[in-house]
């Protein structure tokens, strides 16, 4: 019967022209939404005419700058090797603001047993103590200097960031320092995001400031701070137009949290330097607060390619055919004149041997 269907029927397309502004408006509207969505997202915004590839990156940097203390008489001048840690000019490092020294260190017992140190086995039953083998004098770190930080001279110290980015797909290797970029120019420039955004010589201070951060709170008792280099480049134009971003985070450490019962306030850690005096060995033991910079890359290179076009292009006719299905469902099951446009769409026609089945989409 006209009713059933077969796999050995055989459909084929008809076209019924519908004259209802309602479907029409639908059917336009959805159309009009799919072609936005195409050029405005997929090709304007996401770029989706364009292969990426991300680069490959290295990162060398170098303090410069001098501090100097004065605690109980005692002069010091601090320079590079004694304030950054470690001194190799890794692309993570400490600067040192503040600290607390405990000089003269010898190993040494007994000692009551309320640190670390080697249990020597005697015990004393009386005072309920045991006996450890450590480093004499024990570091006293309940009082951390302040107004100001010992080094609070680290406000004026300089960073110099170098980096380089390689595109294996483009075949494409850039320098932070870009065209104009020169030994005479970096003699002289500073830093700034409006007026000198391609200077790599930046002022501690300022890149705390960048940070959100205030630069003596932080330095009282440590943070942490990333520095974002953004390379995010389109390789259809010049390569010279390929220039880094610099973008500053506050990682740990807002100064903003008066939480002062919160754990392991700022960032700290513990530094020894060995000597031996009269043929005894002993230490300098420093309990380090700085701040920590980590210099983050960041990269996406863009350029024009035939296949993710054809494939943009072609997802997007695909989508044109939900305008199709839309408007269908409309004139089917919702319209009061349904049954007629179902008629109009199906019709069935008998042959002598066959039975063919005419759809119109």
């Amino acid at each position: 019967g006209a009713g059933c269907w077969s796999v050995l029927d055989y459909e084929t397309p008809r076209q019924v022209l519908v004259r209802s502004r309602r479907v029409g408006v639908v059917c336009r509207l959805i159309q009009l939404g799919v072609l936005a969505y195409i050029i405005g997202w997929v090709f304007i915004y996401e770029k989706g005419y364009q292969s990426t590839d991300t680069a490959v990156s290295s990162v060398f940097t170098k303090m410069k700058g001098v501090g100097y203390t004065n605690e109980s008489k005692v002069e010091k001048v601090w320079d590079v090797a004694d304030y950054v840690f470690p001194p190799q000019g890794d692309s993570s490092f400490v600067v040192m603001t503040n600290y607390i020294i405990t000089e003269g260190q010898s190993l040494g017992s007994p000692v009551i047993c309320i640190f670390s140190g080697h249990m020597t086995g005697v015990c004393n039953a009386t005072t309920n103590t045991c006996e450890v083998y450590a480093w004499c004098p024990v570091e006293d770190d309940s009082h951390i200097p302040e107004c100001p930080p010992l080094l609070i001279s680290a406000e004026n110290y300089t960073l110099f960031i170098k980096n380089s980015v390689t595109f294996p797909l483009f075949g494409v290797t850039r320098s932070n320092l870009v065209e104009g970029i020169d030994a005479e120019y970096i003699s002289n420039c500073l830093y700034h995001p409006e007026t000198a955004p391609l200077c790599p010589i930046f002022s501690l201070g300022d890149v705390v400031k960048f940070s959100g951060f205030n630069f003596e709170t932080i330095a009282k008792v440590g943070g942490a701070i990333g520095i974002v280099v953004d390379w995010t480049c389109n390789f259809d134009f010049d390569v010279r137009h390929c220039k880094p971003q610099y973008h500053f985070h506050g990682l740990y450490g807002n100064p903003t949290e008066m939480d002062q019962a919160r754990a392991s306030v700022g960032y700290n850690f513990r530094y020894a330097r060995h000597y031996f005096e009269d043929g005894v060995q002993k230490r300098t033991l420093l309990k380090v607060f700085g701040i920590r910079i980590d210099i983050i890359v960041q990269s996406l290179g863009r350029k024009f390619d035939v296949i993710p076009t054809l494939t943009a292009i072609g997802s997007g006719v695909g989508i044109f055919g939900v305008a199709t299905v839309v408007c269908d469902l409309v004139l089917l099951y919702v319209l009061p004149k349904r049954e007629f446009y179902k008629n109009m769409k199906f019709k069935y026609t008998d042959h002598s041997q066959d039975q063919v089945r005419i759809v119109c989409r």
